[in-house]
């Protein structure tokens, strides 16, 4: 009987329900790009005298792209990708790469040469980079038209200008050998940024392929429909800039500021240049069927379209513990282990990990304010009751009428603080200097270095902590028939979807007396009706028939 009652009480209050539902996206919401082929370059870059070259290093190949491009340098200077500082829009506080916390590879501070093999520029090894010479600018990193440029990952941002045979320090032993890229053909095959220009860095992000987001690796590169429908040939065959549309080099869309619900919606005809949300190409109503667009103010479009992530076969990480890290084998030498999958479990340099495939997201309330963990933070009021330091909170509630409900990853750590100042600390691991922790392995001797070379207080003690950070999953929209069926959120089951979300009433997973007893009355009218009116029809019958 519960069960009857349950369903009629969820078609009576279907349209307050907050749930996720099968989505369908009618064609008129396909973005333009993928309606119309984009028009060639005016420019044949090979024929331009500037870049005969040849070209000795990247900051020659800048300087040669500025004498056409003269604007150019004082864009990218002002963005993200050149600052790695961003203010929050709603706490106000100093972010980026060099200020916010994470639980992956730490602090670039003190360890620039290793970090800004990502940086949009050339030559950040220390404090005493230039940011204000335009030639210390990257114009290949994302340019690049032939899938030929790399960055080295241990020069300061810089490709490398000769071969040169390098040695993993995590992978097998023997050297491998590297190939210089070929600066002045690179220089002449220039043009819009594509996804592999993107993802060298952002598919890679905290240290390996697949590592930090979860939603981005290498098999975005060239993705099946069911792994993107955005970014598949076969889909609409979108590249990153299509949604992180570029202002003047200055990117939009941000895990600093994500938009939490798009108030504006459908961009075009008239674009805002700032595509990084669902509704900017979909609108606010992209289904055909109200009761679902009904969803989209409580439910974000990502927490349906993205049934799970890490699913194009490349696994991401889920935990890191930092404290395990600086095991030696029985010959004395850094321990490396590797599980059955080929996956390294186990790394002197870094801990113990754990991995993820095909992982489903935790859903949280998200209304546009993220409190992100600096480095100069004091932890008091980021540790929750369950003792875990949250490095990013997501805030947002059912009462919030900004908030809906998101997908994210998150990532579980444990990385070392100081337990007497009550703040992280700065980690120097990357170096030939006899402090540095993947040289030696002394925790004390990399931590002292790493706040030293901050400027931070540091009480000579530290610990580990363990921590967690979130994730904001937007990217492997499955197609609209993987979408998450409704069943897996409006379910009592305890491994329903949206079990953690609380404060509201869920058709078929919340029990209301009143709504139960509603329910009950509204079946039991409906028997006893249905009832009343065959046992009329059968009395009428036979007093027709005696008439008769």
């Amino acid at each position: 009987m519960s069960t009857h009652v349950n369903l009629i009480a969820g078609i009576w209050l279907l349209f307050s329900m907050v749930s996720a539902n099968a989505l369908e996206a009618p064609a008129a919401t396909v973005p333009l790009a993928a309606q119309a082929p984009i028009s060639g370059s005016t420019t044949d870059h090979s024929k331009l005298d500037a870049l005969k070259g040849p070209f000795k290093s990247g900051p020659e190949v800048t300087k040669a792209c500025l004498s056409c491009h003269n604007t150019a340098g004082h864009q990218v200077m002002k963005s993200i990708h050149w600052t790695w500082e961003a203010k929050s829009p709603t706490t106000g506080k100093t972010l980026g790469k060099k200020w916010a916390a994470n639980n992956f590879c730490g602090s670039p501070l003190s360890n620039e040469a290793r970090c800004t093999s990502c940086h949009a520029g050339y030559g950040w090894s220390d404090q005493k980079f230039d940011f204000s010479n335009q030639e210390n600018v990257d114009c290949l990193a994302c340019h690049d038209n032939t899938g030929t440029y790399r960055k080295f990952g241990t020069d300061a941002g810089h490709p490398l200008y000769a071969d040169r045979e390098f040695e993993p320090m995590e992978g097998p032993p023997g050297k491998k050998q590297f190939k210089a890229p070929d600066l002045t053909k690179i220089a002449q095959h220039v043009g819009k940024p594509g996804r592999s220009n993107c993802g060298n860095c952002h598919f890679n992000g905290g240290g390996g392929d697949a590592v930090k987001h979860g939603d981005l690796d290498s098999s975005l590169k060239n993705p099946s429909r069911e792994l993107d429908v955005h970014m598949a040939k076969d889909g609409a065959n979108l590249v990153c800039a299509d949604c992180h549309t570029f202002n003047a080099h200055q990117p939009s869309g941000s895990r600093y500021a994500v938009n939490p619900k798009d108030q504006h919606g459908f961009d075009l005809p008239k674009d805002d240049h700032n595509r990084a949300t669902c509704e900017s190409c979909h609108s606010q109503t992209p289904h055909k069927e109200a009761k679902i667009n009904n969803h989209a103010s409580k439910v974000a479009c990502q927490t349906c379209h993205i049934p799970e992530f890490a699913r194009g076969g490349v696994a991401t990480k889920m935990k890191w513990d930092w404290s395990t890290a600086g095991k030696m084998d029985a010959d004395g030498k850094p321990l490396f282990i590797k599980d059955d999958h080929g996956h390294l479990s186990y790394s002197a340099a870094k801990g113990d990990f754990k991995y993820g495939e095909n992982v489903r997201p935790e859903y949280k309330w998200y209304n546009g304010t993220v409190e992100q963990v600096a480095i100069v933070d004091k932890l008091d009021k980021y540790i929750g009751k369950d003792g875990v330091l949250e490095l990013n909170r997501i805030e947002g509630s059912a009462r919030d009428p900004n908030a809906r409900i998101w997908p994210f990853k998150v990532m579980h750590g444990k990385q070392a603080y100081d337990p007497v100042n009550n703040t992280l600390v700065v980690n120097h691991v990357f170096g030939d200097d006899d402090t540095a922790f993947w040289k030696h392995y002394d925790y004390a001797k990399a931590i002292q270095a790493g706040m030293d070379y901050a400027g931070l207080p540091y009480s000579g003690k530290f610990d580990f902590i363990e921590t967690r950070m979130n994730w904001f999953i937007t990217h492997m929209v499955a197609p609209k028939e993987k979408a998450v069926p409704c069943a897996e959120c409006h379910t009592r089951s305890a491994d329903g979807r949206l079990a953690a979300i609380t404060d509201i009433y869920m058709p078929g997973r919340d029990r209301n007396a009143l709504v139960d007893l509603l329910g009950a009355l509204l079946i039991a009218g409906a028997i006893g009706g249905g009832l009343i009116h065959g046992l009329v029809r059968i009395l009428t019958r036979g007093r027709k028939e005696n008439a008769q």
